[in-house]
C-alpha cells in the first residue's frame, strides 16, 4: 500500500465493496449489493446496535433525541442569524443511523425539486426518473390506483393509529384559512393539509437497518455480508488515484481499541450521512487545498466543495395553550395514564405510544410569488422547550413551520485531523434576506390559521412567541429566538455537472478526480428537498446503487 504505516494495522480482509455508514442509504446499498452472493461486501458502522427498546416504540424519539447513547450530540457553532445560539444537531448513533430516531415521516418531497436538479445538467435526476426507484422498495398498505404507491418492497408505509381531536380541529382551520385537504403528500406536489405517512410497521418504529439489512443478516446461509459496529472510519486509502482500502478503529478510546484495515477488489461506497461523509473525504486528502494544509492532511484532489453547501430545514416552533381538549402533554402527566398507554401499545400497537412526532401536516406558500408550496407545517398535540426535554404541563399544541427552500448556505468541516473531535458545523441559517421574510411571513400566516373559527372553541392562547411581537422586526427577533433544526441537514458533497467547480461529484455519485469512491446518502443533494429528507436520501441510495452495478457490469 502506499502509506507504510497502514502495514501497522491488523487486515481484516479483502472485500468486493466496502459501504460506509448503516444509516438510511447504507443500509439499502450494502442490500443491493449483498444480493449476488458472489459479492462480498462489509459494512462499517460508528453506532451500535439497535438493542434498546426506545428504538422500536414510535414516541421514543423523545427519549432518544439528546441522549448519547442514540445521538451523536453535536452541535453547531454559535449561530449570528440565531442570536448567537448554538443548536443541538442530532444524529442517529446506531444501526439505521438517524432513520431510528426521526420523525417517520414518508415524503417524497416535490416533482420540482428533482427537475430542478435536472435542469442542473444532471441527466436521469428528474421526478419522472427517480419515481421508480422510490417505488422500487416501497412496501404500502393501501397503494391507491394510479402507480404512485405500490405494495411488496421492504419499507413498509402506513397510515397513523392515533388521531387527535385538536389535530382535526387544526386541519379545518387551514382549510378556513386556505389551505386544501389532500390524501397524500407524496403524488408530486404536496401543496394542502393531510396526515403523515409514517415509516412503521403494526406500530412500530421501522428503521432502514431492521427492513435492508437485518433480514440478511439473519439468514444463516448468507456468508457474503458482513457488519462491523463501533468502528471510527479514519481515511481511505488510494493506489495510483483509486481507492483500494480503508483504515478504521474499532472501540476508538476504550482499552479494547484496535486499529484495522479493509481492502477492496470494487468500490468504496460512502454513505456517512451529510454531516460525516465530508468530514472522512477531508481526512482521506479530498477537499480545499488549503484547508486541508491547515490541519496537516496531505492533498490528494483539490476539491474546494467538500463540506460546503449545507442547506437544513430550520422550523419555527409556535406554540399555543389550549382548552377543552387532549393533548400528549396532560396524558403524559397523568401518571396513572402512562401504564395504560403501555398496555395500549404493547396488546393493540395503538394509542400515543404509536406517535410519530407530528401526525398532521400542510404545504403552504408563505406569498403568492412561490411557484410551489415553500413551507411546511408539522402541526404536534404535544409542546416542549427543545426536543429531548420535558413536556410542558399544560395543554398545548405545535405548530412547527419551516422555509423548505432556504437560500442560505453553510458548512461543515473538521476541526482538526484527529478523528475524535467533533466536527465544525455552520449552517448560517438566516443569512440572506429571502430566509428571513419567509420566516415572518410563516409566523404571519400560521397566526391567520389559528384564528380561524374551528379553532375558537378551544381558546388557543399564544405560548410563544406570544403576542406581543407585532411587527415585523419583532417577528424576526422571535424566529430568532425559536428556531431549531428539524434535523433534514443534506448537500455537502453535491453533485454537479462538468462545468460545475463547485461539484464534489458527477451525476453518477463518483468522487471527482479520484476513481473507485462514490457517496451516496444526503450530501449528494445539489438543494434540499420540499419536505422531510429520509425517503428521498433512501432513493438517492436506490438509484446510486443501480448506477453502480450498472457501472461495473461495462
Amino acid at each position: 500500500m502506499p502509506d507504510p504505516a497502514s502495514t501497522d494495522r491488523r487486515l481484516i480482509g479483502t472485500f468486493d465493496y466496502v459501504v460506509i455508514g448503516a444509516g438510511s442509504a447504507g443500509c439499502v446499498v450494502a442490500n443491493r449489493l449483498a444480493a449476488d452472493p458472489d459479492t462480498k461486501v462489509l459494512v462499517l458502522e460508528a453506532g451500535g446496535m439497535d438493542d434498546w427498546i426506545w428504538f422500536h416504540i414510535p414516541v421514543g424519539y423523545l427519549f432518544a433525541i439528546g441522549n448519547p447513547r442514540a445521538d451523536w450530540l453535536f452541535q453547531t457553532e454559535p449561530q449570528p442569524g440565531l442570536g448567537g445560539r448554538a443548536l443541538a444537531y442530532p444524529r442517529g448513533k446506531v444501526v439505521g443511523g438517524s432513520s431510528a430516531i426521526n420523525a417517520m415521516v414518508y415524503m417524497r418531497g416535490q416533482a420540482a425539486d428533482y427537475d430542478g436538479w435536472r435542469q442542473r445538467g444532471l441527466p436521469g435526476w428528474g421526478w419522472d426518473d427517480v419515481l421508480p426507484y422510490f417505488l422500487r422498495h416501497e412496501d404500502h398498505i393501501a397503494p391507491p390506483p394510479g402507480g404512485l404507491h405500490k405494495a411488496g418492497g421492504e419499507w413498509r408505509v402506513e397510515h397513523p393509529r392515533v388521531r387527535w381531536a385538536i389535530l382535526d380541529a387544526i386541519r379545518d382551520a387551514a382549510e378556513a384559512a386556505g389551505i386544501a385537504k389532500i390524501p397524500d403528500f407524496n403524488t408530486g406536489d404536496n401543496e394542502g393539509s393531510s396526515y403523515f405517512q409514517v415509516n412503521q410497521r403494526r406500530g412500530r418504529r421501522l428503521s432502514a437497518y431492521r427492513a435492508f439489512l437485518k433480514p440478511l443478516l439473519e439468514q444463516k446461509e448468507r456468508s457474503n455480508l458482513r457488519l462491523e459496529t463501533h468502528v471510527h472510519v479514519e481515511r481511505i486509502l488510494f493506489e495510483d488515484g483509486r481507492a483500494k482500502a480503508v483504515e478504521f478503529t474499532h472501540g476508538l478510546g476504550t482499552p479494547s481499541e484496535e486499529k484495522l484495515r479493509v481492502e477492496i477488489h470494487g468500490e468504496v461506497v460512502l454513505s456517512a450521512g451529510a454531516v460525516a461523509s465530508p468530514l472522512l473525504l477531508e481526512r482521506s486528502g479530498i477537499g480545499s487545498g488549503t484547508r486541508l494544509q491547515s490541519l496537516g492532511i496531505e492533498t490528494l484532489v483539490d476539491a474546494p466543495g467538500v463540506g460546503e453547501n449545507l442547506q437544513d430545514h430550520l422550523q419555527i416552533r409556535p406554540v399555543y395553550k389550549v382548552q377543552g381538549v387532549r393533548t400528549l402533554n396532560s396524558d403524559y402527566a397523568r401518571l396513572w395514564r402512562r401504564p395504560l398507554m403501555a398496555l395500549q401499545w404493547a396488546a393493540l400497537r395503538t394509542g400515543p405510544l404509536t406517535m410519530a412526532p407530528s401526525q398532521v401536516g400542510a404545504f403552504a406558500k408563505s406569498a403568492p410569488h412561490y411557484a410551489t408550496a415553500n413551507l411546511q407545517y408539522h402541526f404536534q398535540p404535544l409542546s416542549l422547550d427543545s426536543w429531548g426535554s420535558g413536556l410542558h404541563p399544560f395543554d398545548a399544541f405545535t405548530a412547527s413551520v419551516c422555509n423548505l427552500r432556504p437560500t442560505s448556505r453553510g458548512s461543515i468541516h473538521l476541526r482538526s485531523a484527529a478523528p475524535q473531535d467533533a466536527p465544525v458545523i455552520s449552517p448560517n441559517y438566516f443569512d440572506t434576506e429571502e430566509d428571513r421574510q419567509v420566516a415572518v411571513d410563516a409566523l404571519k400566516l400560521t397566526r391567520r390559521i389559528v384564528a380561524q373559527a374551528p379553532l375558537a372553541r378551544f381558546r388557543p392562547e399564544e405560548y410563544l412567541p406570544g403576542e406581543a411581537a407585532r411587527t415585523d422586526e419583532a417577528l424576526l427577533e422571535a424566529a430568532a429566538k425559536l428556531g431549531t433544526t428539524i434535523f433534514h441537514p443534506v448537500g455537502t458533497a453535491r453533485m454537479g455537472s462538468d462545468d460545475d467547480p463547485g461539484a464534489v461529484l458527477d451525476a453518477r455519485l463518483r468522487v471527482r478526480g479520484v476513481s473507485g469512491l462514490r457517496v451516496i446518502d444526503a450530501s449528494v443533494m445539489p438543494t434540499i428537498t420540499s419536505g422531510n429528507t429520509a425517503n428521498p436520501t433512501m432513493m438517492i441510495a436506490e438509484k446510486g446503487v443501480a448506477m453502480l452495478k450498472e457501472d461495473a457490469r461495462r
